[in-house]
């Protein structure tokens, strides 16, 4: 059975404001979640829980969940190697804070 993959308003944004080739990359990717495929890593730390798909230089954060009795990868947050961990963890502790 193929996981389904659910896309955030910002993966979407963010994939859509790359370049052509970068874009095909991450859009192919994504796709290959749907299969379970793609350079997958579980994070560690304040992060655990979440897992990264890494394409080029890219990075995609998501978790998997069980929706409706269907495995689900939810992707969140997109963003450039060098930026996505902090820019996630910021996220997460602005949402996580009364």
């Amino acid at each position: 059975m193929q996981t389904k993959v659910e896309i955030s308003d910002q993966v979407m944004n963010f994939v859509r404001s790359l370049a052509p080739e970068p874009r095909r990359s991450l859009r192919l990717g994504l796709r290959d979640l749907e299969g379970e495929r793609g350079d997958i890593k579980q994070l560690e730390g304040d992060l655990a829980g979440w897992c990264r798909l890494r394409v080029k230089n890219y990075r995609v954060v998501f978790r998997y969940e069980v929706v409706e009795g269907r495995r689900t990868a939810r992707c969140v947050f997109a963003e450039r190697r060098e930026l996505v961990y902090e820019l996630f963890a910021e996220a997460m502790k602005g949402l996580l804070e009364p």
